[in-house]
């Protein structure tokens, strides 16, 4: 098995203007998604990300804060999850509720590092 990571990016925080019972709603299919990801013993750390933050560049190490308006989207989370290959991450991938508020889902595989 190999290690992916899901990286969630979307507008608007991830929400994609949902009213609050909606958003609700919404939640709660992200909650039976990744519940059915950890029954099935597929998925490892999973985290949303707050909106603020730093970004550190170049060789002057310049500080700017987030979050970065300059990006039409954000990365709101990630999940790391345990695949044959990066075949089967993305269809595990489909079943993102994420699409349903027109937001995206970058499936990445993590590359081992020879220490």
């Amino acid at each position: 098995m190999e290690k992916f990571i899901f990286l969630y990016r979307g507008k608007d925080g991830g929400h994609g203007g949902l009213s609050p019972d909606d958003m609700q709603k919404h939640m709660e299919k992200w909650q039976a998604w990744m519940g059915g990801l950890a029954k099935q013993g597929i998925m490892g750390d999973s985290q949303p990300l707050k909106p603020t933050g730093k970004q550190v560049s170049g060789t002057k190490k310049v500080i700017t804060d987030g979050p970065f308006i300059e990006a039409k989207e954000m990365v709101g989370g990630f999940t790391v999850v345990n695949a044959k290959d990066i075949n089967e991450a993305i269809e595990i991938a489909k079943g993102c509720p994420i699409f349903e508020v027109d937001g995206k889902l970058e499936v990445r595989p993590i590359q081992k590092m020879e220490m």
